[in-house]
């Protein structure tokens, strides 16, 4: 069989351009492993064969390397060891037990189809240094037989796989915590496969909005949550339920998000239900509640459309701990506002504000627990003395990933809640 030179010149272009991998790369594959066809067919068994493909010329050529070495650097034969197999078992036991009582690491012995000790190194060229390799040329031929072929296409078709994964994990790597659009591709075992283009994401069922059905072939927009370095594939894991996705969101859909005007301070979410999210102006003049909400709603309801309807309240940030607390309990009107010791709070409200104030299973206080960071115990301005709700530490200690807030030193605000979406 023989190799056609001008077909894989076609093929580095094709795999360059199509798989997005440096042609560089693609070559350094293909010369691995016509470097292993020639030695498999060669029987060049222990050598380091090295293999120079000129995609200009279609030239071939290949070398023996070996590698300078000296007596500090590898393991010199010893007489024992060659005078027989047992001799030789026994020898290596004590010399790796001493190596090991000494705290050093085994040397690789010597090889001369590997190796060339310096001293003869240098006779070749003095300016060569322990570590280097001296090339020795070897005859060049493009005919390889079946095995040796189907040897080569088997390396070369494993380094394009690691090239691909290089190239994509270095795409994706940097887009860590943004958002990405992608079609819905397979759905295994609760798990959505997102074709983002040149990769496949993967949602998790713990990151889909409970009660979100998906369809072959839909589009929607996912939160990169990491890139890992799988060692087949980089594996890009993506959510919908992650609290940061509905910043993302909201950046996409207010400019003056992006631009700083208005900053989101924090986010409390309940995935496929309610979302809190609070926010501040950094430029006088400028109301950050109805810029979020936009004309008759349609900034927050491009939002929630693309959540599948989830209620969100968008509500004020600020520094003032009660004013903040009262404003995160929205929509309900809080009368009063105790601070307490231990970054504990007292909520005093009237009898037909109690059920919003709590919200449905207490989701109200809760987020508002989370989002300002505050234990909430919410009263009835006319039973102040009688508790109804006070939200336990386990209810605001949450995972590492939903404590989504830039935790501000004065009023350990954590995360935002919502605000009407009336306003």
């Amino acid at each position: 069989m023989v190799f056609d030179l001008k077909a894989i010149k076609k093929a580095v272009e094709q795999v360059s351009e199509e798989k997005g991998i440096d042609s560089a790369k693609v070559i350094e594959a293909i010369e691995g492993s016509i470097a292993a066809a020639y030695k498999k067919e060669y029987e060049k068994k222990g050598e380091l064969i090295k293999a120079k493909f000129d995609i200009k010329t279609g030239e071939l050529k290949f070398w023996q390397a070996k590698i300078v070495v000296d007596e500090s650097t590898v393991r010199m034969p010893d007489p024992e060891e060659e005078a027989g197999e047992l001799d030789q078992v026994a020898h290596s036991s004590e010399n790796s037990e001493k190596l090991i009582d000494d705290g050093e690491e085994k040397l690789p012995r010597y090889n001369p189809s590997r190796h060339i000790l310096i001293e003869e190194a240098v006779n070749e060229n003095s300016d060569i240094a322990i570590g280097e390799e001296i090339l020795y040329p070897l005859e060049s031929t493009e005919e390889f037989g079946r095995i040796a072929a189907q040897a080569a296409k088997q390396v070369i078709l494993q380094r394009l796989r690691e090239a691909e994964r290089d190239s994509v994990l270095g795409e994706f790597k940097n887009k860590e915590g943004e958002i990405i659009s992608g079609l819905v591709q397979r759905i295994e075992r609760g798990n959505v496969y997102i074709d983002l283009g040149r990769a496949t994401g993967i949602m998790f069922s713990n990151e889909a909005i409970p009660g979100e059905h998906y369809k072959i072939g839909e589009r929607l927009k996912f939160y990169i949550v990491k890139v890992a370095d799988d060692t087949r594939m980089a594996s890009i894991i993506l959510s919908r339920s992650h609290p940061q996705f509905v910043s993302r969101l909201f950046e996409l859909e207010i400019p003056e998000i992006t631009d700083k005007t208005i900053e989101i301070k924090g986010v409390a979410r309940e995935a496929g239900s309610r979302t809190k999210i609070a926010v501040v102006s950094n430029m006088e003049g400028v109301d950050p509640v109805g810029s979020c909400v936009g004309q008759r709603g349609t900034r927050v309801m491009a939002v929630s459309n693309e959540l599948g309807q989830e209620k969100i309240d968008i509500i004020e940030w600020s520094e003032d701990p009660a004013r903040f607390i009262a404003s995160s309990l929205s929509p309900a009107t809080v009368n009063e506002v105790e601070i307490l010791p231990d970054n504990e709070a007292r909520i005093f409200v009237d009898n037909d504000q109690l059920s919003l104030a709590i919200g449905r299973g207490g989701q109200n206080v809760r987020l508002a627990a989370r989002l300002t960071g505050w234990k909430i115990d919410v009263r009835s301005n006319e039973e102040p003395e009688e508790e109804l709700v006070e939200e336990d530490e386990e209810s605001t200690d949450l995972p590492e990933e939903e404590k989504v807030v830039e935790e501000s030193t004065d009023s350990k605000e954590t995360v935002v809640e919502e605000e009407k979406l009336e306003e």
